[in-house]
């Protein structure tokens, strides 16, 4: 079964300016992606889906492939994140699976991939996504009323007093969305309710969106690399 990996890239980033090609530790944030797909042992094609030609140009020197300029109305903020994907799919039609890697996940690993797949194909299923343990429990979570009065955030939620005893909740970590093309094509979308979670440690779960989230993954790797 045929996999086509897509790095979607957009030019225009408002929180951090040309975050895609940006150097983090030394290297344009998207080469972390496609570094990790180049390593994958399940990965047939690599493709960088931009609207940006210099984003182009980076990703293809740094070995991916750009068959195609995404078109700019596929490329504005109230994009559904769904629709790169899509339109790929349209230029792209021969290949069994899809896996969308976020550029704004450096952290994820070349054994994460191949975990995702082998995990999806040794249950049968038709699509999985990374999710890891949320650090902020939402049992101890609240908001406030028209009086500013707390209430619960998750209502008759039972009373747990120690972290030990809440029961495990998950995120979306944004490093992996995999799913059969066809199945996607249906659904439009990698969650459904045949969807799996593969869970991936939290120090490999870095999302970047802020400045904040930047620093936080600068401190990871150099932590990393020691």
């Amino acid at each position: 079964m045929s996999i086509l990996a897509i790095i979607p890239a957009r030019g225009g980033s408002k929180g951090i300016q040309r975050k895609n090609i940006k150097p983090l530790m030394g290297k344009p944030l998207i080469e972390w992606s496609i570094d990790s797909a180049k390593q994958s042992s399940c990965i047939d094609r690599i493709i960088v889906s931009t609207d940006d030609e210099e984003i182009a140009s980076v990703a293809y020197e740094l070995g991916a492939d750009v068959p195609f300029i995404r078109p700019a109305e596929l490329a504005v903020d109230a994009t559904p994140g769904i629709a790169p994907v899509l339109h790929a799919i349209e230029q792209l039609p021969e290949y069994d699976w899809v896996l969308l890697l976020q550029p704004t996940s450096p952290l994820r690993s070349a054994e994460d991939i191949d975990g995702i797949w082998q995990f999806c194909q040794y249950r049968g299923a038709s699509s999985a996504v990374s999710i890891c343990e949320v650090g902020k429990h939402p049992y101890w979570m609240y908001q406030r009323n028209i009086e500013q009065r707390l209430e619960p955030f998750i209502m008759g939620r039972a009373e747990v007093t120690r972290r030990q005893d809440l029961p495990p909740v998950y995120a979306l970590n944004g490093a992996l969305y995999l799913a059969r093309t066809d199945w996607l094509l249906i659904q439009n979308s990698f969650i459904g309710s045949e969807t799996l979670g593969y869970i991936m440690p939290p120090e490999r779960s870095v999302d970047i969106d802020t400045p904040q989230d930047w620093r936080w993954a600068e401190f990871l790797i150099e932590q990393k690399n020691g």
